[in-house]
């Protein structure tokens, strides 16, 4: 497989790793935003707690692997990003650390003051990571103050507080809103009664409130935001050197794609017809089709970024030729080809294991249940 056809075929690996993501670790993620509020008591929230707690730690490896592909395939990106977005992935990270110790411990010790701040701890650790990544997605859309020098180390010339602007913290409701809708309609299918009842309302109004923030985003960014345009020859099979090119911004630039590329305006409208499903189904009892609805929906606003940013990845606001794209931020042929082998290999395997786990694991959870099984569940 020929240089190009590799960055090609790595930045669209680099999207399906952050869709299963958003699928897999968000409904767990969507759990626990939602947790506080649609369990009224122990016994309902414990049953909410064990719909994903057999899986949610098997679930991270879609974070996992979507990390160390990002390291692997565009090295220049995962140092860049992580470097300018220290504290955002810090502030990250440390929320996650509230899902582990908030599955394993929090039924340890029957105290309602316990229990009920180890609730709220995976509420901090569900909601605040979407929020962030979010964020993070928002301000790539705007451009990220870094630049490279001419041995190509980067520099970065942000704060913390000006990642948070006013359109980043929307893309945040954004991506708040698509993993609490991917939790919601995912309990829809594994609770009942009272519990399931107030899920399905849960699962109508984060569609809305999706589909309103991602219409007022993708307004946003056709009309108030500059985008970016490589204006120079690229030689797509060329080694990687992000100085090695020119671009200039020019304001609604990031929907030029959609005129270049005739299929991309699937992507969004994609997005929205798979929200707009999600309702329909909740509204119909449907839990499994509400809950592929947003799945599809959670790979549409994703893949909506994607298309409208391509082939940028991280542009840059400072210095739009120090811009990373997919044609310069990659690894060598060599490492792209040894990883796409892989990952034909493994990630199969992955698909194979989480499954074959779900249908063992499947079933209505309930109060009842839990109450007979007190010691044996979370």
């Amino acid at each position: 497989m020929d240089y190009e056809t590799l960055k090609l075929v790595w930045w669209l690996l680099v999207g399906v790793l952050l869709v299963g993501f958003a699928i897999m670790d968000g409904h767990d993620m969507g759990m626990g935003v939602l947790l506080p509020f649609v369990g009224r008591n122990d016994l309902e929230r414990r049953a909410v707690i064990n719909t994903v707690a057999p899986h949610w730690d098997g679930n991270q490896v879609w974070f996992i692997t979507a990390g160390g592909a990002i390291f692997a395939a565009w090295p220049l990106v995962y140092a860049t990003a992580f470097s300018g977005f220290y504290w955002a992935m810090m502030a990250a990270l440390w929320a996650l650390f509230f899902r582990p110790v908030g599955f394993d411990y929090r039924s340890k010790i029957k105290h309602p003051l316990w229990r009920s701040t180890w609730d709220w701890g995976l509420f901090i650790g569900g909601a605040v990571p979407p929020i962030i990544f979010g964020v993070a997605f928002g301000n790539l859309l705007q451009g990220v103050p870094f630049h490279f020098d001419d041995i190509l180390m980067s520099t970065y010339t942000g704060s913390f507080w000006q990642l948070l602007n006013p359109f980043a913290l929307l893309a945040g409701v954004v991506s708040l809103g698509m993993i609490t809708l991917q939790g919601a309609t995912y309990l829809m299918m594994r609770t009942e009664g009272d519990i399931y009842r107030r899920v399905r309302t849960a699962s109508l109004l984060f569609a809305v409130l999706t589909i309103a923030a991602f219409a007022l985003a993708g307004v946003w960014v056709a009309s108030g935001i500059d985008g970016y345009v490589i204006t120079s020859a690229v030689d797509p099979n060329a080694l990687p050197d992000p100085l090695a090119k020119t671009v200039s911004t020019a304001a609604g630039a990031w929907m030029g794609n959609y005129e270049k590329y005739g299929w991309a305006i699937w992507v969004p409208v994609a997005a929205f017809a798979a929200l707009a499903a999600s309702i329909l189904f909740s509204r119909l009892h449907q839990a499994g089709a509400a809950f592929w609805s947003s799945s599809l929906a959670n790979a549409g606003i994703i893949g909506t970024a994607g298309v409208s940013m391509f082939p940028f990845v991280m542009p840059s606001s400072t210095d739009p030729r120090s811009s990373l794209t997919v044609y310069d931020a990659v690894s060598s042929h060599l490492t792209l080809g040894l990883m796409l082998g892989a990952t034909v290999i493994f990630m199969p395997l992955i698909v194979f294991y989480t499954s074959w786990a779900y249908k063992v694991m499947w079933g209505k959870v309930t109060t009842e249940y839990v109450a007979a099984n007190d010691k044996s569940v979370y």
